[in-house]
C-alpha cells in the first residue's frame, strides 16, 4: 500500500509567550493558504491590528457565536481559529481599516491574557499530520471533480481559483482552500475548521460540495421555469397585439371591446351601494387592460357579472289587503291558524308602518302537514316572489357563504344565487329542512346561518365571494323542520317557532274532501260525474291504510283508488258511474295495512290504556304487568328506552312504599317477581310520560282489582306519586277519541294546553285533571260497590326505618327459635 507521511514542527506546542492579538470575525471564517480583505471598525479590532502590525504581523482570527454582538466577551468567540499574517493596512476617511490578511495555520485558544485596550490568547497550533493512503486520493479526486461541477453551475468562482485548486497536491491545503471559497453557513465552515483528522475533513467537505451543487441545480432549473415563464406571457402579449393591429386593418370588428363597452352601459345603469359601484369600477379598469384571452380576465368578468345581475334595489309591492290575503291562505290550506294568524299580523305591521324587517318564522312539524307549500302560499298571499333551498344534507360553509375568489371554479353561496334567481330583494325565502344540516373538517353551515338569519346582522350579509356586504333585512324568511331538538341552539333563538303538529281526522277528512280527493280526480283525467268518495270510505282510508300526522300518504292512497277506476272507466266506458263507499276500500287498496287504535274488549288485571306521542301524530300504548313467585326481580320488556325503564323503578318504588294504604305485606317485593310488558316490541319506546300508566299496571296486578278499559291516562310519575306535565298532549287526546276513549286522566299542570284541543274532541272525551298518583288508582281501579281502594289511617300507618328494624329484630329471633 502507497503511503506518504508528513510532520509539521512544533505542532501542539504553544507559541509566543507574549501572545497573539484577537480578532473577533462577524460571519466570517479564514482558513489557512487562504488571503482575505477584511474592514475592520471596533476599536478594539482596530488597536488589535496596529498590535500586530508592530509585532511581527502575527495575529489570532477567529468567529463570533452572534455576529449581532458588538462588543464580544470570551464566551462570544469561538476557541478555535486561525493564525494569520498581516499583509497590508490601509486606514480610511471614515475611521474604518482595510486589512489584508492571509490565513497559515489552524489553532486552538488556551487562554486570554490580561490586556484592556484589545484581546491577546495564547494558541496551541493544530496538528496536520497525515498518512496519504487510497481512500486519501479518492476523496481528493471527488472534491476535485465535484468543485469543478460547483464551478460551472456557480458563477462567481473565478477560472483562476478553479486552477489553483485543480493544481493542489497537499489534502490539507485542498480543503482549506475549497472550503475558503465555498457559500456555506458560519457553524459548518467552523466545523470545517475544528474537525480533526484529514480523511474525516475531507469527507465532510465533500459532503457540503454535494448538497451545495444540489441546491445550485434547483435554483438554477426554478430560475429556467420562471424565465420560460415570463417570455411565454410576453410572447402571447406580442401575439395578441399583433393580431389586434392586423383585425383594425381589415376593418374587423373588434369584439371584446364592443363588449366592454356594454358592460360599462349596463354598470352605469344598474343601481347599487356605493361600495358595489366602487369596486365594480376598479374590477373594470382592470379588465379592460387584460388581454381577452388570459385566465384573469374570465374569472374578473364573472365577479363584475354576478354584481350587476343581483337585485340591489330590486323590490315587488306587498299585498297589503288583509282580507285577500286570509283569503288565499284559507283557500291554499285548511286550518293551521296559528301560523295563518302570524303572517296577517305581519302585513297589519307592514301596512301601517310602511318599512318593517321581514321576519323569521319556523315552522317544526311532522312530514306532510304542509309546511312547505304554506310557505308558497305566504308568497302568494304577499304578492312576493318565492324561491326555496333545500338544506338537507349540506355540511359545507361554503354552500352558504360561498368560495373566495382564489379558488378555481368559485361561486357566490346558495343564498346569494337564489336571491338572483328571485330578481327581487324582499322574497319570501323558504330554508328548507333546516335541521338536516350536519357538520364536518369544511365547516358548520348552521353557524353559517346564523348571521343570515339575524334581524340585527343580516343587513350587511357578506358572501366571500363578492366580499360585499348585502342586505337580507327585507327577506321574509321562512325555514322549515320535522324535530326542533335537531336545529342548534343559537340558531333556534333567531326564529319565531310555530309549531304545526298534525292534523285531527275531522280536518284530514275535510282536507281530503276539499283538497286532495279534487286534484286526484284531474290529475287522473276523471271528473266528478265519474267518481265519488263517500266521508265513510275517507274515514276508513285515514285509520286503517294511513299512519302520519300529515296527509302525504292519504293522499298516495286516493290516487292510487283513482288509478284504478281510471282503469275500470277505460275497459267500461266513458258512461259509467263509480261510487267508492268504505266497504269497497279493501278492493282498491288490498287488506288494512295499520290495526286502529283500541282499547281492551274488556277490563282486566294488570292491563293499563297509556298515550304516546310519536312524529306521525298521537298513539295508544297497551301496557301489561304481571306478578309471579320469584325474588323481587323487575323485568321489562317492549323496547323500552333508558328513561322509560327509571319511570317503570320510579313507579315500583311508589307502590311500595304505599303497600300498608293497599293492604299489601311490608315485604311483598321479596316473594314476587313483577313483570311490566309495553307490546309491539318491535318499536322503540321512551319518555317519562307512561309513569302513570306502568304505575297503575302494577298496584292493578298486586291487587288484583280490574283496571277500566274506557280509561286512558298519561303522565310522568315520582317517588312520593306526584305527576308532573307532559308534551304532545293535543296528539294523544286525538289518539284516545279515534280509539273511543271516554276518559283521559292528564297531568293537572297541563291544564293550560287543553286550549289546543278542538271543540268537537273535548265534546267526546272527559279530560279529568289529576296531581297525585293516589287520585289516578282511585278512578282508573275497579273496585266493589262500598269498597274503599285504600285501608284506614290505623291500617296504613307510615312505613318507616324503625318498623324495618323491628322486622330484622322479629325475623332474627325466629330464626334463633327455630335453630
Amino acid at each position: 500500500m502507497f503511503k506518504l507521511s508528513k510532520k509539521i514542527s512544533g505542532a501542539g506546542v504553544k507559541e509566543e509567550k507574549d501572545g497573539y492579538p484577537l480578532l473577533p470575525l462577524r460571519d466570517v471564517v479564514v482558513f489557512p493558504n487562504v488571503v482575505v480583505p477584511l474592514f475592520v471598525g471596533r476599536d478594539k479590532s482596530v488597536s488589535a491590528l496596529e498590535y500586530a502590525m508592530s509585532h511581527q504581523k502575527k495575529i489570532f482570527l477567529s468567529a463570533q457565536k452572534n455576529a449581532k454582538t458588538d462588543n464580544p466577551s470570551t464566551q462570544d468567540i469561538y476557541s478555535y481559529g486561525t493564525l494569520s499574517n498581516v499583509l497590508q493596512l490601509l486606514k480610511l476617511p471614515d475611521g474604518t481599516v482595510k486589512a489584508l490578511i492571509e490565513g497559515k495555520e489552524r489553532a486552538k485558544i488556551e487562554g486570554f491574557l490580561n490586556r484592556p485596550d484589545f484581546f491577546m490568547v495564547t494558541v496551541s497550533k493544530l496538528s496536520n499530520e497525515f498518512e496519504s493512503d487510497f481512500e486519501t486520493r479518492a476523496l481528493m479526486r471527488s472534491i476535485i471533480s465535484s468543485f469543478q461541477q460547483y464551478a460551472k453551475i456557480n458563477r462567481k468562482i473565478g477560472r483562476e481559483v478553479l486552477s489553483t485548486v485543480i493544481s493542489i497536491d497537499d489534502p490539507v491545503r485542498l480543503v482549506d482552500t475549497i472550503a475558503g471559497h465555498l457559500a456555506l453557513k458560519v457553524k459548518d465552515k467552523q466545523e470545517l475548521l475544528e474537525m480533526e483528522g484529514l480523511n474525516n475533513r475531507l469527507e465532510k467537505l465533500f459532503e457540503k460540495l454535494v448538497n451545495e451543487i444540489d441546491i445550485l441545480k434547483v435554483e438554477q432549473n426554478l430560475r429556467k421555469r420562471v424565465k420560460k415563464q415570463m417570455e411565454k406571457t410576453q410572447k402571447d402579449y406580442y401575439l395578441n397585439e399583433q393580431m389586434r393591429a392586423i383585425q383594425e386593418e381589415m376593418g374587423a370588428k373588434d369584439d371584446f371591446k364592443t363588449e366592454l363597452n356594454e358592460l360599462e352601459k349596463k354598470i352605469k345603469k344598474k343601481k347599487m351601494s356605493k361600495e358595489a359601484h366602487s369596486r365594480v369600477m376598479h374590477e373594470f379598469k382592470k379588465l379592460k387592460l387584460m388581454s381577452p384571452m388570459s385566465a384573469e380576465a374570465t374569472v374578473v368578468r364573472n365577479y363584475i357579472d354576478w354584481i350587476i345581475s343581483l337585485p340591489w334595489y330590486v323590490k315587488t309591492k306587498d299585498k297589503l289587503n288583509i282580507e285577500e290575503a286570509e283569503a288565499i291562505l284559507n283557500e291554499d290550506h285548511y286550518g293551521l291558524e296559528k301560523p295563518k294568524e302570524r303572517i296577517i299580523e305581519y302585513l297589519a305591521v307592514q301596512h301601517l308602518t310602511k318599512k318593517i324587517k321581514g321576519p323569521i318564522l319556523c315552522f317544526v312539524g311532522p312530514p306532510g302537514v304542509g309546511k312547505t307549500s304554506l310557505a308558497r302560499s305566504v308568497s302568494r298571499a304577499t304578492g312576493r316572489n318565492f324561491v326555496r333551498l333545500s338544506l338537507g344534507g349540506v355540511r359545507d360553509e361554503a354552500e352558504i357563504r360561498g368560495h373566495r375568489r382564489t379558488y378555481i371554479g368559485a361561486l357566490p353561496g346558495k343564498i346569494i344565487q337564489f336571491l338572483k334567481k328571485a330578481k327581487s330583494n324582499n322574497p319570501v325565502f323558504c330554508l328548507d329542512e333546516v335541521d338536516k344540516m350536519s357538520a364536518d373538517f369544511r365547516g358548520d353551515p348552521s353557524s353559517a346561518l346564523l348571521e343570515v338569519l339575524d334581524p340585527e346582522q343580516n343587513y350587511a350579509f357578506n358572501d366571500h365571494y363578492l366580499d360585499l356586504d348585502y342586505d337580507l333585512s327585507n327577506i321574509f324568511f321562512i325555514t322549515t323542520g320535522n324535530s326542533l331538538h335537531n336545529i342548534p341552539i343559537p340558531l333556534r333563538d333567531r326564529m319565531e317557532v310555530i309549531s304545526l303538529p298534525g292534523y285531527t281526522e275531522f280536518e284530514k277528512l275535510s282536507i281530503a274532501k276539499q283538497f286532495l280527493f279534487k286534484k286526484q280526480v284531474e290529475r287522473n283525467g276523471l271528473t266528478p260525474e265519474i267518481i265519488s268518495i263517500t266521508d265513510k270510505a275517507i274515514l276508513t282510508i285515514i285509520r286503517h291504510y294511513t299512519r302520519e300526522a300529515g296527509v302525504r300518504n292519504l293522499e298516495r292512497e286516493l290516487s292510487s283508488i283513482c288509478r284504478k277506476v281510471a282503469k275500470e272507466v277505460v275497459r267500461g266506458g266513458q258512461d259509467k258511474q263509480i261510487s267508492v263507499k268504505s266497504q269497497s276500500i279493501p278492493k282498491y287498496l288490498g287488506v288494512q295495512k295499520f290495526r286502529h287504535g283500541r282499547t281492551e274488549e274488556k277490563n282486566a288485571i294488570g292491563v293499563t290504556t297509556g298515550l304516546a306521542w310519536t312524529e306521525v301524530g298521537g298513539e295508544l300504548l297497551q301496557t301489561e304487568a304481571t306478578i309471579m313467585p320469584g325474588k323481587g326481580k323487575l323485568v321489562l320488556t317492549g323496547k323500552l328506552g333508558e328513561v322509560m325503564q327509571e319511570s317503570a323503578q320510579a313507579a315500583l318504588s311508589y307502590a311500595r312504599s304505599r303497600a300498608r294504604q293497599l293492604r299489601l305485606p311490608d315485604n311483598f317485593y321479596e316473594k314476587v317477581d313483577i313483570h311490566v310488558h309495553v307490546p309491539e316490541g318491535a318499536i322503540p319506546k321512551d319518555g317519562p310520560s307512561a309513569g302513570i300508566t306502568i304505575a297503575t299496571s302494577i298496584v292493578s296486578a298486586l291487587t288484583g282489582r280490574e283496571v277500566n278499559r274506557d280509561i286512558a291516562m298519561t303522565g310522568e310519575i315520582t317517588l312520593r306519586g306526584s305527576i308532573l306535565p307532559i308534551g304532545g298532549l293535543k296528539e294523544k287526546i286525538l289518539a284516545a277519541h279515534r280509539a273511543g276513549v271516554s276518559k283521559v286522566l292528564i297531568p293537572f299542570e297541563n291544564k293550560k294546553d287543553i286550549e289546543e284541543i278542538p271543540k268537537k274532541i273535548l265534546k267526546k272525551v272527559e279530560l279529568v285533571l289529576v296531581d297525585h298518583m293516589d287520585v289516578v288508582l282511585k278512578d282508573a281501579l275497579i273496585r266493589k260497590e262500598g269498597e274503599e281502594l285504600f285501608g284506614t289511617e290505623e291500617e296504613y300507618a307510615p312505613f318507616c326505618l324503625s318498623d324495618l328494624i323491628k322486622q330484622e329484630k322479629d325475623s332474627s329471633i325466629s330464626g334463633a327459635v327455630a335453630h
